[in-house]
């Protein structure tokens, strides 16, 4: 009967999203697994080809011809990766930035249309269920672990979430007040009103379709200097080094956008945040007391060098 069951599901579901004729469906070019590989060029942290075969379970010959596709037509540049040369590192020119942003857009559409449709007091049913499924073919897989956070750029409500949950966390942890939330609301709300994508980015961590974690990172007032902001990995994520992961993506971001160096600030208090800082590279370069959030705190500021001896 599972069986039976899921066959139907996948023919009503793959008809209903237009699977069989994506690009018609969304008026793109793309089949769905194109559009797949551009929405993971686009979000992952991890671009090498070996990762997106990998990631996506695809052949590694169509791969191939799929990105040689993608680079005669401007969407994709290719070259050896700068940990590993061996590696092929994939990254999305501006044309295939604007191409996966329109891509992302579409479907938010075409399934916002769906979701519509849906009476409100259902839609959490749904997304229950949808959960389910996850969870448990997931589980069922050969040799499956638990869970692993994804990490994604940043889709409608989760500025304000990264807003919510630091204001949550920083009171139940710390103590801190109003203020620490305050603060939060207006760097978030700096970057939603003026950002350039191409040097300023936001990652969400997901796990079982719930963010669990964020960074970002922006301009610091000079060309040559970006800023790491608004780290925060939630209780329940923490100890798997999701927190790596996220100052990882950032610096890795700051260092092909061609910034020289990466500075933060920080709070003595947030051991566990100073040494991710640490593991990542970045040095302790000044300490200043202040009165912040409600408590005495002790400010801290950190720098990381990304490219010696050069000037952006």
């Amino acid at each position: 009967m599972p069986i039976h069951e899921i066959r139907a599901f996948n023919r009503f579901y793959t008809n209903l999203i237009g699977a069989l004729d994506y690009g018609r469906h969304l008026y793109t070019p793309y089949t769905l697994t194109e559009s797949r590989v551009l929405y993971e060029l686009a979000h992952s942290t991890r671009t090498d080809a070996a990762d997106l075969r990998g990631e996506l379970s695809l052949d590694a010959g169509y791969l191939s011809r799929l990105l040689a596709g993608f680079e005669r037509d401007g969407l994709v540049e290719r070259a050896p990766s700068e940990r590993d040369p061996r590696r092929q590192r994939v990254t999305l020119t501006d044309r295939g930035r604007e191409a996966a942003a329109l891509l992302d857009e579409r479907s938010r559409q075409a399934v916002g249309t769906l979701v519509d449709a849906v009476p409100a007091q259902d839609r959490e049913r749904l997304s229950g269920a949808l959960r389910t499924v996850r969870e448990l073919l997931s589980a069922a897989r050969p040799g499956a672990g638990p869970p692993e956070p994804v990490l994604r750029g940043c889709g409608p409500g989760d500025l304000g979430w990264i807003v919510q949950r630091h204001g949550a966390l920083y009171a139940a942890e710390y103590g801190w007040d109003a203020g620490f939330e305050g603060l939060v609301a207006r760097i978030v709300a700096d970057f939603a009103q003026d950002h350039d994508p191409h040097l300023e980015r936001v990652w969400i961590a997901e796990l079982d379709g719930r963010p669990v974690g964020s960074v970002m990172c922006v301009r610091d007032g000079t060309p040559a200097t970006a800023r790491l902001r608004l780290l925060l990995v939630e209780p329940e994520a923490r100890g798997h080094g999701l927190g790596d992961r996220l100052v990882r993506a950032a610096v890795d971001f700051a260092r092909e956008a061609g910034y020289r160096d990466m500075v933060l600030w920080t709070n003595d208090v947030l051991a566990g945040a100073r040494r991710i800082y640490q593991r990542a590279g970045f040095t302790l370069v000044a300490e200043k007391p202040h009165r912040s959030y409600g408590a005495d705190l002790i400010g801290q500021d950190w720098r990381l060098e990304l490219r010696k001896g050069t000037d952006r």
